[in-house]
């Protein structure tokens, strides 16, 4: 049944007047706790790594031998507390604060893997994995060829 010009003009009069509505009554979000809790818990996050790589560097070997291990440590606790569903409750009162660190990509790529494992191996787990990890991958190659390209640029 067609609609005559002024109903449309109605309906579209009341869908406006409506979002206006929703946007006055919609509460604000607590911006000013949502940055101090990230910034708090990205920090916690990098002393504990920092006190990792600190204990590596105390047994003797140097800033570049110690960072792959202490890497290595933090990603195996972002995995470990996602596998025991704990990171998943921090993640939801920390924000940003725990998916910035890179125990927050762990997090991401383990829950992934977890989520559809009963898919199988390769179609699940590994496919689902590599959905999440793909784009990091990729961003992070290019980002660090762009960077070599212009630190060979500044230096001819």
């Amino acid at each position: 049944m067609p609609e005559t010009i002024q109903e449309v003009q109605e309906q579209t009069r009341r869908q406006k007047v409506y979002q206006q509505l929703v946007a006055e009554r919609k509460p604000k979000p607590p911006y000013l706790r949502n940055f101090l809790v990230a910034f708090m818990t990205g920090g916690g996050i990098c002393a504990i790594g920092q006190v990792v790589l600190g204990i590596f560097m105390e047994r003797g070997q140097d800033i570049s031998a110690a960072s792959a291990p202490t890497l290595a440590i933090m990603i195996f606790l972002g995995i470990v507390l996602t596998a025991f569903g704990i990171y998943d409750e921090f993640a939801e009162f920390a924000g940003a604060g725990a998916a910035v660190p890179i125990t927050g990509f762990a997090n991401t790529i383990a829950a992934s893997a977890i989520d559809f494992k009963h898919e199988g191996w390769v179609l699940g787990m590994g496919s689902k994995m590599f959905i999440i990890a793909g784009p990091v991958i990729v961003y992070g190659i290019l980002s660090g060829v762009f960077a070599a390209f212009i630190k060979f640029i500044t230096r001819l």
